[in-house]
């Protein structure tokens, strides 16, 4: 990999992975695109590696209270603080990392097949993004994300098992199946980030112990550069999304997604 693939390859994953767009669709477009070798599995951890330490980074404190709660919920055996929403980040990590380990070696090389993931990204890209466009345009706003319970949490966890579909976008479906529940906008969005700390962490595991079983070498210098760049990156897009979701909505990403789409069908016929 040259200096500048793995410096796209970390500012794209740093933006991507945290606004309803699928970072891991964009990661598997941009090789195609440009003609470059894919960039393969250990360095796609590397940058998600990066964007994990960001979000654990804006949500430190937060995390802390979250910890201190649910374990005092547990001594008390009854909520305690924000141990339910504890409870709900734990619940809505189930479905994704049961449908992780069943599927893992479809999404690891079927899905990962040049022409199949195009296609598979393009249907996705626009399908979900409709979706994403109905449940922002047409939810009620009443909900904080200390309202969720955990049927909610299900719902939001099996949302998340689809992400796994290149294309998906984990923070777009999760935040989808959010806003269908009633949760604001920033709600959803901050139960979307919190759910990825965990998901990140099982994938990376994962990941980490195949490279480790393929004793492959590693090109460290370019999973530092890349992790620290997408880190950064990843920290600005939380800030600012955060900031301004209730004001600009969905629609901004549901238009480029379609966009996306249009041009990706285009390309493909």
């Amino acid at each position: 990999m040259t200096l500048l693939h793995v410096v796209l390859l970390a500012v794209l994953q740093g933006i991507t992975e945290f606004l309803p767009i699928s970072s891991s669709g964009h990661l598997l477009l941009l090789p195609q695109v440009t003609s470059w070798e894919d960039q393969g599995l250990g360095f796609d951890l590397a940058v998600h590696l990066g964007t994990l330490a960001a979000v654990v980074a804006y949500f430190r404190r937060d995390l802390v209270r979250l910890a201190r709660d649910w374990l005092a919920s547990l001594v008390a055996r009854a909520p305690r603080g924000d141990s339910r929403l504890a409870w709900a980040v734990l619940i809505g990590t189930i479905p994704v990392g049961l449908a992780g380990l069943a599927f893992k070696e479809l999404i690891e090389t079927a899905l990962r097949e040049p022409r199949v993931a195009v296609m598979t990204i393009t249907a996705t890209t626009i399908g979900f993004g409709v979706l994403l466009g109905a449940a922002d345009w047409f939810a009620p706003q009443r909900r904080g994300d200390g309202t969720i319970r955990i049927r909610d949490a299900l719902f939001v966890g099996c949302a998340q098992a689809i992400a796994l579909i290149p294309g998906t976008s984990r923070s777009g479906i999760t935040m989808t199946a959010g806003r269908m529940l009633g949760l604001r906008r920033d709600a959803a969005a901050r139960f979307s980030f919190l759910l990825a700390i965990p998901v990140t962490v099982l994938a990376a595991g994962l990941t980490l112990l195949d490279l480790a079983r393929a004793g492959a070498a590693v090109p460290w210098g370019n999973f530092l550069l890349g992790g620290v760049l997408s880190a950064g990156v990843a920290f600005v897009c939380i800030h600012y999304f955060l900031k301004w979701i209730n004001q600009w909505g969905m629609m901004p990403f549901v238009i480029y997604r379609l966009v996306l789409g249009a041009v990706l069908v285009a390309w493909l016929w």
